[in-house]
């Protein structure tokens, strides 16, 4: 039986070009496999955001002397709920509570 003695010289695995070439593509795959799929599922976010209903218009006002939240909303929607409308005030101007100081400006829906 032949014995495997020390003074034979062990090699070393050597790629060629083509071999580097062939295992960085194998490498790479999982990646350019993951862009495209992202790539391809971003399509709805790129396309817009038209959604078939009438663009929202706004105006806006500034705030009198003795002015509230309720008659400013029972008077720009008289046949609405005004808790609704003010909720609605409230978180177009980001505000926090239902207080507002004369000469503030404030964006109000249209209609």
């Amino acid at each position: 039986m032949p014995a495997f003695d020390s003074s034979t010289a062990r090699t070393r695995l050597r790629l060629t070009r083509r071999g580097r070439i062939v295992l960085t593509g194998i490498a790479a795959l999982p990646l350019a496999v993951g862009v495209l799929i992202g790539v391809l599922s971003s399509g709805g976010a790129v396309a817009g955001i038209d959604d078939g209903r009438a663009a929202v218009a706004f105006e806006t006002i500034e705030v009198g002397a003795g002015d509230t939240l309720w008659a400013i909303a029972e008077s720009i929607a008289p046949s609405a709920d005004p808790r609704d409308v003010i909720y609605e005030i409230m978180r177009l101007n980001g505000l926090d509570d239902a207080v507002v100081q004369p000469g503030q400006r404030l964006v109000l829906p249209a209609g």
